[in-house]
């Protein structure tokens, strides 16, 4: 599961700032030109990336694999005709190529979560949004970072209790529902404890945030971000 991980890496040095820009201009940039050749670019930007934080990009892909098997279907659902000659090439092929704007984006995300503390994410988000808006989207995106690892541990202990108990000789969409309503009992659970601990902690809307600061090592990045969102601008 990716998730932030100390180190002292290039990506681990840069402010959070200008890795947000950077992944917000890559998103821009690889959903504007649904070309070939743009997409090995900003796939082979990508993989830059995760050099940058010194991630393993086969352990990147296992950690998405559910996501990537999900949109590995899309080419397939797009190539099937209701008639001979039952499977057309060029929709699949052109479902693929837009389906693959997505991969980059992945691997730049993977990038920013294993080499940023979610504390310094929620301080970025807060000053580039200022005021109320700001501080919801910061706690919102904290508490996400956080959760998400511990909602899909559930999901995954659910799923080992059923086969614990010979759930694999039930039918598939009895399983389903079995893994769908247990682990969503836990997911509440889990919310109200934090509910209530929040409130123990005498949750604060504006606690006291990291200081950020730009270095040098910085500019190119803003600069790469910016050149990013404003390439659609540019014809290719």
């Amino acid at each position: 599961m990716l998730s932030y991980r100390p180190g002292a890496t290039f990506a681990h040095r840069l402010d959070p700032r200008s890795k947000l820009l950077v992944q917000f201009g890559l998103a821009i940039a690889a959903v504007a030109h649904p070309t070939l050749p743009w997409l090995i670019g900003t796939t082979a930007f990508a993989l830059g990336t995760l050099a940058a934080a010194r991630l393993s990009p086969l352990a990147v892909l296992r950690s998405y694999r559910v996501v990537l098997a999900v949109l590995a279907v899309a080419p397939f659902v797009a190539g099937v005709a209701l008639g001979p000659p039952w499977f057309r090439v060029d929709p699949a092929l052109r479902s693929a190529l837009h389906v693959g704007r997505i991969l980059p984006v992945l691997l730049v995300s993977a990038a920013y979560l294993t080499s940023t503390p979610v504390r310094d994410t929620r301080a970025a988000v807060q000053r580039l949004v200022p005021g109320k808006p700001g501080q919801i989207l910061g706690i919102g995106m904290a508490l996400v970072v956080r959760l998400f690892p511990l909602v899909l541990a559930d999901v995954r202990e659910v799923r080992d209790a059923i086969h614990a108990r010979g759930g694999e000789a039930r039918p598939l969409w009895d399983r389903a529902r079995l893994l769908a309503v247990r682990s969503l009992e836990r997911t509440l659970d889990r919310s109200d404890r934090l509910s209530v601990a929040l409130r123990a902690r005498c949750f604060a809307w504006n606690p006291t945030l990291p200081p950020l600061a730009f270095d040098r090592r910085d500019y190119p990045v803003l600069a790469i971000g910016i050149a990013l969102a404003v390439s659609p601008l540019v014809p290719v």
